[in-house]
């Protein structure tokens, strides 16, 4: 086992060629990986981390941008989840809850935070009683995990203290309320500085890396055959254990190797709404109950995440596309408990993302959850499928423990529960002298404050951009909350290959702006290719593509059901090939 020097944890384009170059040199004697990851989404990149904290080396690629998929299109909640305890699922409440500790705390604490929610109570008596107790056990169980709880205790509130907390919401709506909290995290930052971590530790990671077959010696599987969607090229990279995180594509990957199907993964759809914080007023989020399911009112930032829906979607997976009936649905519910309703033209951004549900396994499935479950279809390689994002970690673990089982070597236990994130370490200290950097850098303190939240002591890399060239102090056009250095840093340092990268991932502006990035688009072009030794005629195509993009998801959601919403939305190219 060889593990390589650390990078510094940069996903630049020189970084990116040179983890290339290393997967290319696997097929030669002596230099074959300990583990290739296939999918960057949540629980790849947390493989990632977990192998090469191991000692182990470890390759993990990415066939579109890291977390493209589903892990950028969650609730951004980090949470135990309170309808599982009405399942009476205590353990996996437990897991996650101890989790949600972890990442507030040790783990992550610049990207991540606590929000407080109400949670509404409409019968008189009956329902405090009940409620009450289910939310202090939810209090108590994340006491027991041994770890900081990172958020607040639950407080009990009268009808005139829900009012005062969230004056928008309808006189008549409820009879009181039980204020939790639960944590919040930009997922797509996120998953970007997991794989930045899992880099600067050794991994060679690659985005735009698609894997078109694997490579096989008899039964078992010995590595895969990968193509660079930037020039075309194919290549071999061989692994002891490959672990396939592909989430909703599972079946697609597993039925490469064999058709026996040890795991069988369903596509759930859930879409949000994203819409100005003025929009009513309260201080808190809340969570409502459907006739479905339940749906969140999230604060987030200068704006409110509002959802989620839950139907079997069997369409295109890469865009799942929002119809103008999930809209409405998400409309009508939350319109129910608010003075003034909602309207469209209230809706700044949608954005719509796949659960990947265990449908059913057989025998051979080694079961470590109810949520989520590791098999070994065939010898070399481990799939790991199903699972919430706030146990991304323990689903980490858990896939490569089953992977390193078989290999000769005593491979050490996992310890990512103990390895903050490039950032969290120093970010108290870097908060406390917020003012004085504000001073030093010349930068209002107000953006230093936002860049502490999403880069945490890793700030200074984005202040030297600014330093070599003050424009990039600038907001991005129609993203004041945005810089133009995050762009630039977006690409030398994320990872970010093309436009709608750092507008849908590395920022939020697609569900943030008006007009969804249009405006910012060219902007980020340029300063990209800067980066990226774009030509003229690269920048031009990467904003047409964008602006493609756009148009078609508009399109999809003026729809009326979910197979002409996805036939709208695939009217936009998906890659942009490099010129």
């Amino acid at each position: 086992m060889k593990s390589v020097p650390a990078n510094g944890g940069v996903l630049g384009p020189e970084a990116r060629e040179a983890s290339i170059q290393r997967l290319r040199a696997t097929t030669e004697p002596g230099q074959e990986l300990d583990i290739l990851i296939v999918g960057g989404g949540i629980v790849g990149a947390g493989a990632a981390l977990d192998a090469v904290t191991r000692g182990l080396s470890v390759g993990i690629v990415e066939a579109s941008d890291w977390a493209a998929g589903t892990s950028s299109r969650s609730s951004k909640l980090i949470h135990g989840g309170l309808r599982y305890l009405e399942m009476l699922d205590f353990a996996l409440v437990k897991e996650a809850l101890q989790e949600r500790g972890l990442l507030l705390s040790e783990i992550a604490p610049h990207l991540a935070r606590p929000v407080p929610f109400l949670y509404p109570l409409t019968k008189p008596f009956i329902e405090r009683p009940y409620v009450g107790a289910g939310i202090a056990l939810y209090d108590v169980m994340s006491i027991s995990s041994g770890h900081s709880r990172g958020v607040p205790f639950h407080k009990h509130l009268s009808k005139r203290g829900t009012l005062r907390a969230a004056p928008s919401l309808k006189d008549d709506a409820f009879v009181g309320s039980i204020r939790y909290y639960d944590g919040q995290v930009d997922d797509a930052k996120y998953v970007a500085n997991l794989v930045r971590t899992a880099a600067y530790y050794g991994a060679h990671a690659v985005n735009q890396m698609k894997v078109v077959d694997f490579l096989r010696e008899g039964e078992r599987v010995v590595g895969a055959k990968v193509e660079n969607r930037e020039d075309g090229t194919q290549f071999s990279v061989r692994a002891k254990q490959v672990i396939n995180a592909t989430g909703v594509w599972t079946d697609e990957t597993q039925a490469m190797v064999t058709d026996r199907g040890q795991l069988k993964v369903r596509a759930s759809k859930g879409i949000h709404l994203v819409v100005p914080r003025d929009r009513f007023q309260s201080t808190v989020g809340l969570i409502l109950r459907t006739e479905k399911s339940v749906l969140f009112v999230i604060p987030w930032g200068r704006h409110w995440i509002i959802g989620t829906t839950d139907t079997d979607w069997h369409l295109d997976k890469a865009h799942p596309a929002a119809s103008s009936k999930d809209i409405d649905y998400v409309l009508e519910h939350v319109n129910q408990v608010l003075k003034r309703p909602l309207t469209r033209e209230d809706v700044e951004g949608v954005y719509a993302g796949l659960r990947p549900l265990l449908a059913g396994e057989n025998d051979s499935t080694a079961k470590l959850s109810r949520e989520h479950v590791v098999a070994h279809p065939v010898p070399g390689l481990v799939v790991v499928a199903g699972g919430k994002w706030t146990t991304y970690r323990v689903m980490a673990k858990d896939a490569v423990d089953e992977a390193t089982r078989t290999m000769d070597e005593r491979v050490p236990p996992s310890c990512t529960e103990t390895i903050p994130l490039l950032g969290a370490s120093g970010f108290r200290a870097a908060w406390n002298r917020r003012n004085r950097t504000a001073e030093e850098s010349g930068v209002h303190v107000a953006r230093i404050e936002h860049l502490l939240n999403r880069y945490g002591s890793m700030t200074p890399e984005v202040l030297e951009i600014i330093e070599q060239n003050p424009e990039m102090a600038e907001p991005i056009p129609g993203a004041d909350d945005y810089l133009q250095a995050e762009a630039v840093y977006a690409a030398t340092h994320e990872g970010a290959r093309h436009v709608q990268d750092v507008l849908t991932r590395r920022t939020r502006i697609s569900i943030e702006a008006w007009d969804r990035g249009v405006s910012a688009a060219p902007v980020v072009a340029k300063l990209m290719g800067d980066v990226l030794g774009w030509s003229e005629a690269q920048r031009e195509n990467e904003v047409r593509h964008y602006l493609a993009r756009v148009e078609a998801e508009r399109l999809s959601q003026q729809q009326p059901d979910d197979e002409s919403a996805d036939a709208a939305r695939l009217g936009a190219e998906d890659i942009v090939p490099l010129r």
